[in-house]
């Protein structure tokens, strides 16, 4: 074994590190999905979410680095949209893992959950591709939605408490019933 070849295939490996613009562009972006994943996943583990602050920051760094990597590879035409598809499609089957049918009353529970770590992904590629004020409105909106509509509904929650249970018990369960929270 010939510690030259080995020092350069390294030299050669890590050549990106020396594109200063390059890093700092990357790192900027990775570091941006990670605080709004960040400020998502805190707002769902202060409302006992199964999935908290490490699950978002995660989903938000993988969405980021996924759309990052055709970029940094040269790679142009399609090959973003495609990186990005492929993500959608593996984050709606974690999500789908967050879902739950509770018992034969047929109480979803885990909605919220699931389409909060979808968008979360979404503000995470945004950041990756470049768009930090999208990124960021879109986390702000997520928050708002979160919190400020959460609170809304549990303000209007007692009164169509009461009409539910005028509802016969075999009704079908409506998605957007209020039950869908978690």
């Amino acid at each position: 074994m010939s510690w030259a070849v080995v020092l350069s295939t390294l030299e050669s490996e890590f050549a990106g590190l020396q594109d200063t613009e390059q890093l700092t562009r990357a790192a900027a972006r990775l570091l941006l999905a990670v605080l709004l994943g960040a400020a998502i996943g805190w707002q769902r583990e202060q409302h006992g979410s199964a999935a908290g602050l490490r699950t978002h920051m995660l989903v938000a760094l993988g969405a980021a680095l996924f759309m990052l990597i055709p970029a940094q590879a040269g790679l142009g035409g399609d090959s973003p949209s495609r990186v990005l598809q492929g993500v959608v499609a593996g984050i709606g089957f974690l999500g789908a893992s967050a879902v739950l049918k509770l018992g034969d009353r047929g109480k979803i529970r885990g909605l919220t959950t699931a389409a909060g770590i979808w968008t979360t992904a979404a503000v995470g590629a945004a950041a990756g591709h470049g768009h930090a004020a999208t990124a960021l409105m879109a986390a702000l909106i997520v928050l708002a939605i979160l919190g400020a509509v959460a609170r809304l509904e549990r303000r209007w929650r007692p009164r169509k408490a009461s009409r539910q249970k005028e509802r016969p018990s075999s009704a079908p369960h409506r998605i957007g019933s209020g039950a869908d929270e978690d």
